[in-house]
């Protein structure tokens, strides 16, 4: 029988009642040592002899209750990010809305947070505490106990804490309950949480996708109402939210719960437009979105280039067709058009050059993957974007632009074969229609 401790629900500081806690013993949770990263045991160690508590919390818990592998560990302490940060010579401090230490051994980063708490508790600090009109937490280090710390957390499967003293499993907000039910429920008001953090509408889906998990019906309820105030959150982050969306093993799954819930549009709202004007778009992201999944399972890699080129690739056509519209020449127009697509996308989620560049050379090579005859096909095929390129042409393929077919099997045959082939296959290419006749260059006169 688990052992449960009910401690009278008393107010904290903020009136609000500290939650009734549940320890679950050793023998009746499947959290083992073994399972955990010897670094975060060594982390709690230190900390619980530096005389503070500590706990791994969240969701390698959660991943290791369900018999999955934790991506991470997290560390929840009532130590303060400084405190911590004396302890631990392999660590440094991070984060300003909300302070974080990381304490690093070799490639493994252990996340320590001071517990949390709620924000009446700050006393008036701007330094310790800052909210938007809108709700939206924008300074969030007030520090607190445990149980505060509990009901800040977002989720109950999240909000499970497990210490190495005993190796017992700390359960303030009946999160196993609903781990074992297959339940994503958030912790306190729905409207009041997503306010606060318009982020954890994504992450409610991202769970729902990843952990084949169902969304509890009052979580779910405010998630369309409140879906654009994504819009306030910063582009910089929306780009690392979107590749734990779409990136990590189950998009296509996430993507069709982001248009369910309407959280696509405030991400990509041109590709939101051309997707209702051209079921052909849709196509083609669910078909990369299936491509990437199997990859990542296969343990191949991938490339946000690739996936954003593919997301935006509708709105890149409809603003092309709009500049060419007005009499510019198809190769100045296809550089416009990527100016003002990317620009505007940038607006909701930042593009890294890293990232921004590859993709604008996949589009880039689209043009000149028909231009194959002569040394083009051997000079193309040496360019480092050839091969997402030609993927990509796949992709068209598949999702509608059957008359690709030809092209894409020239070029599926031209990779095969040896040097003298190629040669062969590059004299019976018929030369590309150019899209405008050749201005003649002008005789000079005997004058000159």
């Amino acid at each position: 029988m688990l052992k449960r401790l009910f401690r009278k629900l008393r107010p904290s500081s903020s009136g609000i009642a500290m939650p009734t806690q549940t320890i679950i013993p050793r023998d009746h949770h499947t959290v083992s040592r073994k399972r955990i990263s010897d670094n975060a045991l060594k982390v709690l160690r230190r900390l619980n002899e530096g005389g503070f508590e500590s706990y791994l919390v969240g969701g390698c818990i959660r991943d290791i209750l369900l018999g999955h592998h934790p991506k991470d560990f997290d560390v929840a302490t009532s130590a303060t990010p400084e405190q911590v940060r004396g302890l631990f010579r392999n660590s440094r401090l991070i984060g300003r809305r909300f302070k974080l230490v990381h304490v690093q051994f070799g490639r493994e980063i252990i996340e320590v947070a001071t517990f949390r708490a709620d924000h009446s508790s700050a006393g008036g600090r701007k330094d310790k505490s800052k909210v938007a009109d809108s709700g939206r937490i924008l300074r969030d280090n007030v520090y607190g106990n445990i149980e505060q710390d509990a009901i800040r957390r977002d989720f109950t499967m999240n909000a499970l804490y497990y210490t190495s003293e005993d190796f017992s499993i700390h359960d303030y907000t009946d999160g196993l309950r609903d781990i074992k039910q297959r339940k994503i429920r958030l912790i306190g008001d729905p409207v009041t949480r997503y306010q606060e953090d318009p982020v954890r509408m994504l992450r409610a889906i991202r769970f729902a996708a990843k952990l084949d998990f169902e969304i509890e019906k009052a979580t779910a309820a405010p998630i369309r109402r409140l879906a654009p105030s994504l819009g306030d959150i910063p582009a910089a982050r929306m780009f690392d939210e979107i590749l734990k969306l779409l990136q990590a093993g189950r998009g296509l799954k996430t993507f069709a719960l982001m248009q369910e819930y309407h959280l696509f549009q405030p991400l990509f709202p041109a590709t939101h437009t051309a997707l209702e004007s051209d079921p052909y778009y849709q196509r083609m992201i669910e078909r990369a979105l299936h491509n990437t999944d199997e990859r990542l399972r296969q343990h191949k890699p991938v490339t946000p280039a690739f996936l954003f080129a593919t997301l935006l690739w509708g709105p890149l056509q409809a603003c092309r067709k709009d500049i060419a519209a007005q009499d510019i020449p198809p190769i100045p127009a296809l550089q416009q058009a990527i100016q003002v697509v990317i620009g505007n996308q940038s607006n909701h989620t930042t593009i890294p050059k890293r990232f921004g560049i590859p993709m604008r050379e996949i589009w880039e090579l689209q043009d000149r993957l028909p231009r194959r005859q002569g040394k083009r096909a051997a000079q193309l095929l040496e360019h480092p974007r050839f091969r997402a390129a030609y993927d990509f042409m796949l992709l068209r393929c598949e999702a509608g632009e059957t008359e690709l077919q030809e092209l894409c099997d020239w070029w599926t045959d031209y990779q095969k074969v040896e040097e003298g082939d190629r040669k062969q296959m590059e004299r019976q290419v018929a030369p590309a229609k150019r899209s405008r006749p050749r201005r003649r260059r002008r005789k000079p006169s005997s004058n000159e």
